[in-house]
């Protein structure tokens, strides 16, 4: 039987399934554009334009598990980047059999007053929402349909080793927090919010794409208890052995303001709701049922002061009972 796993997106998930795995043992293959990266042991990395299905689906023909763990450069591009990537892994899953795992976000759900639990409907409308809700959707029928197995796995603001400040809203702040300098972060630095280690969402991927009894639905990766914003940057501060810097929040202009000229910023009111109320994921269901449990958070946050790993990959990633 085959035990081969094709990574799409090298970036923090894609590097923590990838190591994850070839901790288990597996054979990993880590997929990006330019093919380049840092060597990981156990793992080999091949090149590929993710929105090219017959590029993805001759490197994932006899594989276990094909995962889109691809990460678009902007939030600009992503109704250009996004459908035809998509496209292209569920042709590649159904063509080879593979299971498609698909590390995604919050965004599907759209505002919320409670803690987001699997199985709430993904009910968003603002428009990079709806792309990733349509994502799961399509992935969701065709497996219904027979014609492919997947299954989806959500984490919400990412921390840990490899997060990059283009990729972490606590890493984009973290550099100037260690040097003892006051940051401000986006929304309110008061309201809880969940923060997820990218080695448990890496766990998480691994874990449901070896077990056909979580195929078909959407996963939480195992989170912490939320923190406030100001709360997550204390701790990482004191996970390195400094003190806590003041935290406050951007005024709301500079989304207003800004976004008429600095497109990034523009898209960023789209997801503002998640920084100014609190944004909490439930992820008890793979606690239960699965057995994961998330990295203790002191841990998470040396991990994010440090930039690297604390300890090594989880045994748990596929563990609980039939």
């Amino acid at each position: 039987m085959s035990d081969l796993h094709v990574i799409v997106g090298a970036g923090p998930v894609g590097r923590a399934t990838a190591v994850q795995l070839a901790s288990e043992g597996h054979e990993v293959v880590l997929v990006s554009r330019s093919g380049a990266g840092p060597d990981l042991p156990g793992v080999r990395r091949e090149r590929a334009d993710a929105a090219d299905a017959d590029r993805l689906t001759a490197l994932a023909t006899g594989a276990v598990a094909l995962y889109n763990c691809v990460n678009p450069p902007s939030y600009t591009v992503w109704p250009q980047f996004w459908p035809p990537v998509a496209a292209a892994f569920l042709a590649a899953a159904e063509r080879t059999g593979a299971t498609l795992v698909t590390a995604s976000c919050l965004y599907g759900y759209g505002p919320v007053d409670e803690p987001m639990v699997e199985g709430m409907p993904d009910a968003a409308t603002t428009k990079k929402a709806r792309i990733r809700a349509l994502m799961w959707a399509d992935g969701l029928a065709a497996h219904e349909a027979g014609r492919i197995a997947a299954v989806e796995v959500r984490g919400s603001d990412y921390m840990g080793p490899w997060v990059s400040p283009a990729n972490g809203h606590v890493a984009r702040v973290t550099e100037a927090a260690l040097a003892g300098k006051p940051v401000r972060m986006m929304g309110r630095v008061d309201q809880p919010h969940s923060f997820t280690d990218v080695r448990d969402m890496g766990r998480a991927l691994a874990a449901v794409a070896q077990q056909p009894r979580a195929w078909g639905r959407v996963w939480h990766a195992p989170t912490n208890a939320p923190r406030t914003q100001a709360e997550a940057i204390a701790d990482v501060c004191r996970a390195a052995g400094r003190e806590p810097v003041p935290v406050k929040g951007f005024p709301r202009w500079v989304l207003g303001i800004g976004g008429t000229v600095v497109p990034a910023l523009r898209e960023l009111r789209e997801t503002e709701y998640q920084f100014t109320r609190p944004y909490v994921l439930d992820s008890s269901a793979i606690a239960r049922e699965l057995g994961l449990e998330p990295t203790p958070w002191t841990e998470v946050c040396r991990a994010t002061a440090l930039g690297e790993p604390t300890r090594e990959p989880s045994s748990l990633s596929a563990c609980g009972s039939d």
